[in-house]
C-alpha cells in the first residue's frame, strides 16, 4: 500500500467547536472502490492517520466487496479524512470516500417496498400497467 508522507496530518478544525459544517457531514464514512485484497488492518492504518476510529466494517459479500464503513470518534476527524482520502490512490485504485447518508438509504428501501406493493397489487388484480386495448381503440 502506498503511504502518505509525514506524520498524522494536522486537523484544521481541532479546537473550533463553533465551526459550521455542511449538513451531510457526519462521523460515518462510506468508502467505495476499495481493492478486494486490502485488509482491515491496512484500512485502520490508512484512515487512522486522521483521528481515532471507533469501528471499520468491511464488505465481505459479493454485493458489498470493495466497500467499507469507517466510523470516527470525532466528526472533524471524519471530515478531514473524507477531504484528504477521496480520490487517494491505493493498490491501483482510486478511493471514493463519501459521508454515510442514512436517510437516503431509508428512502431507497421505502421506494423498493412501494414498488413491491404495486407489483403485488397488479398481480392480484391482473393489471399490466399498460394502456388497455379498449382505450387504444377510442
Amino acid at each position: 500500500m502506498q503511504s502518505i508522507g509525514g506524520d498524522m496530518p494536522s486537523n484544521p478544525f481541532r479546537g473550533r467547536a463553533n465551526a459550521r459544517l455542511p449538513p451531510e457531514v457526519n462521523r460515518i464514512l462510506f468508502v467505495r472502490n476499495l481493492p478486494f485484497k486490502i485488509t482491515t488492518e491496512e484500512l485502520y492504518d490508512l484512515f487512522g492517520r486522521y483521528g481515532a476510529i471507533r469501528q471499520i466494517r468491511k464488505g465481505n459479500t459479493k454485493d458489498t466487496r470493495g466497500t467499507a464503513f469507517v466510523v470516527y470518534e470525532d466528526i472533524y476527524d471524519a471530515k478531514n479524512a473524507c477531504d484528504n482520502l477521496s480520490g487517494f490512490h491505493v493498490m491501483d485504485r482510486y478511493l471514493i470516500v463519501l459521508y454515510f447518508q442514512p436517510h437516503k438509504q431509508a428512502k431507497k428501501a421505502h421506494l423498493e417496498k412501494q414498488q413491491q406493493d404495486i407489483d403485488r397489487m397488479k398481480a392480484k388484480f391482473n393489471v399490466s400497467g399498460k394502456e388497455s386495448d379498449a382505450a387504444k381503440k377510442r
